[in-house]
């Protein structure tokens, strides 16, 4: 064995440790992951030599031909991947192989939940690359020596998985990295050669550089006519096509391989929801292969949570999360794009200044709302499942994408009093096609649960007239109002700000009951204005309610109560707001009221009404111990 020098004995990090742990026992069902997983570091081990080599052809030391190799040994029952790639320094193998180095690792852990079959599934979407090999290996080696590294640079990294591992300075000849899987006990069969060879051709033939095993010596031999046939002395042989997957024709490639192309690029263990191949050539070429994953990972909302294609340039890998290709409320999606166009020096900075950046964002983006656009239209099952996962991040869309706007709209889903509870089902186009004849808006109400939306007070004349409202409680959905406030020439109104006029919805019984009512209780509507002061915007009638006594609402150019709150809870300074507040003339509390003689039984009254319909419709009180003191006096 190679001499050892510098040993240091490091601990785990609490993350690696319980990863280890899950993984060992959920993912055991599906154990030849692992060297899907393996495979592919090493894939991208190559690549990343590929591209440093750009600026320094010495980092191949005259080996530039790229591989990763598979070989066994059934008397030591040891699994070996080698790889000639990019290689680690000792502080990367300590940084790569000690710790997660991910964003949202705590989130991560905080949801796991002890049942085998969610875990393994959220394991899933987490990435387990390296560490997967613990699950039929009781003890793992590494090592490996940096590209350009002196020899006596090489790291050998070892552990048995269960809290700690070792490193130490070794002689390593060749660049790259072997890994050293010592198997377990009954997990023999990743010792036998057409085993190995049948994982790699499903789980690996789309990997761009070859996966080799060593295929033994034939001897001379006679054939069946008593002819001779010439010893073929043992080589390394590819077992997958090693040819980069989005460059073949689509028509050559099965629904598997891109399967499992997705599962390589995102580590992910699920089946992609639906892909879009493209090669496109003329002005622009590029060739782009994106796909829509079936789950949400679990730190979407993560801000430092890295998004983006892995971009090449004219085959050559340059980067991962190259996030410049697409918007981020596309941030879900994942794929290749591989461009003609771009030097291969390209950096960050220079991507985000060039005009070919620009327009391939521009058709990526194009290119994903088009397959969203077909599956909704196409199977709307499948899309139901897309938007139960990925929907509130495509409400970001109107925001920050003006020129989709309108093809994001069509597919965005909401909730509403016809639709299916909670479930957001229902598309801007749907209601537009129920609506009532005269109808020339479409109505929302917006509050923090679906349950505060759906018995809002505000849907009252709504439900009277049967009239559909939409019915949104989501954080973003008041973002999002902000942003869509027509689709296909009808606007998009609340039902809590300013004066209802339901234009030709409204029938001429209605309109003179609300002229008498008007009149009837002018001197009511001035009573209770002098009496609750600069307390209010506003007092007046309101014609939107039928069994409630009373709301609050906001001018049509205010910040309703839903958009402070959010701005509130960002840490946002709000400037003092005043309601406007509507009183039912149907209601027996507010005739009651009305016909109030005593001025301090009135206020009391109208402060207990208006302090009832600011609580039902914020959901709380500046001073809830003055209402409740308030109520107790007038009832007792």
């Amino acid at each position: 064995m190679t001499e050892q020098k510098h040993v240091e004995k490091h601990g785990f990090t609490t993350e690696v440790s319980q990863l280890l742990q899950l993984m060992i026992h959920s993912l055991y069902s599906n154990k030849e992951i692992f060297l899907r997983e393996l495979i592919s570091n090493a894939a991208d081990a190559a690549d990343k030599l590929r591209f440093k080599a750009l600026e320094n052809n010495a980092l191949y030391e005259g080996d530039g031909e790229l591989r990763v190799r598979v070989s066994h040994d059934k008397e030591a029952r040891t699994l070996t991947l080698s790889d000639n790639g990019i290689g680690m320094t000792r502080d990367e193998v300590i940084e790569h192989l000690g710790t997660i180095a991910k964003s949202g690792t705590k989130e991560f852990f905080g949801n796991l939940s002890g049942d085998q079959a969610k875990d393994s599934q959220l394991i899933g979407q987490f990435g387990v690359g390296f560490y997967s090999a613990f699950i039929v290996a009781d003890k793992v080696t590494v090592e490996t020596r940096a590209a350009g590294a002196e020899l006596s640079q090489g790291v050998r990294w070892e552990s048995a998985g269960e809290g700690d591992y070792t490193v130490a300075d070794i002689e390593k000849a060749g660049r790259g990295t072997d890994i050293i899987l010592h198997l377990r006990e009954g997990e023999d069969e990743f010792l036998d050669d057409w085993k190995l060879r049948s994982i790699i051709t499903k789980y690996s033939d789309h990997i761009s550089i070859p996966v080799e095993m060593f295929r033994d010596e034939q001897p001379e031999s006679e054939g069946p006519d008593g002819e001779k046939i010439e010893a073929v002395p043992g080589e390394w042989e590819a077992i997958n096509k090693a040819t980069a997957l989005w460059t073949r024709g689509k028509n050559e490639i099965s629904e598997e391989e891109y399967q499992e192309f997705y599962k390589h690029i995102s580590h992910d263990f699920a089946d992609p929801l639906a892909w879009a191949h493209n090669k496109v050539e003329g002005k622009q070429e590029y060739t782009s292969l994106l796909y829509i994953p079936s789950k949400a990972p679990f730190d979407l909302w993560n801000r430092e949570r890295q998004h983006g294609l892995k971009l090449y340039v004219q085959r050559v890998f340059i980067m991962d999360d190259a996030d410049e290709f697409m918007p981020s409320y596309l941030r879900f999606v994942k794929g290749v794009l591989d461009s003609n166009d771009l030097p291969l020096n390209v950096s960050r900075e220079i991507l985000q200044d060039t005009k070919v950046t620009a327009n391939l964002r521009s058709a990526c983006t194009k290119r994903v709302l088009t397959m969203l656009e077909r599956m909704a239209k196409n199977d709307a099952e499948k899309y139901q499942n897309f938007w139960n996962e990925f929907g509130q991040v495509l409400k970001e869309g109107p925001a920050e994408d003006f020129a989709n706007k309108e093809q994001i709209a069509k597919l965005l889903r909401f909730a509403s009093t016809q639709g299916e509870g909670a479930d957001q089902t229902v598309a801007l186009a749907d209601y537009i096609e129920r609506m009532k004849e005269g109808q020339d808006k479409i109505y929302y109400v917006t509050a923090d649960s679906h349950a505060a939306a759906a018995n809002s007070a505000h849907l009252e004349i709504f439900n009277k007239k049967g009239i559909e409202v939409l019915l949104l409680s989501d954080r973003i959905d008041e973002w999002l109002l902000s942003h869509l406030n027509e689709f296909d020439g009808k606007s998009l109104v609340s039902i809590t700000k300013g004066d209802l006029d339901l234009g030709e919805l409204d029938d001429e019984e209605s309109k003179q009951q609300k002229e008498q009512a008007e009149t009837e209780y002018a001197s009511f509507v001035e009573r209770a204005k002098e009496s609750l002061g600069d307390k209010v915007k506003d007092v007046r009638l309101t014609h939107r309610l039928t069994d409630t006594p009373s709301c609050i609402v906001v001018d049509e150019h205010d910040m309703t109560t839903q958009m402070q709150k959010l701005m509130e809870a960002v840490g946002q300074q709000i400037p003092e707001q005043k309601y406007i507040f509507e009183l039912n003339p149907q209601h027996p509390l507010v005739k009651k009221v009305a016909d109030e003689q005593d001025d301090g039984a009135f206020s009391e009254w109208l402060e207990l009404l208006f302090e009832q319909a600011c609580l039902s419709e914020r959901g709380s009180l500046e001073n809830p111990a003055d209402f409740i003191k308030r109520i107790n006096r007038l009832l007792g």
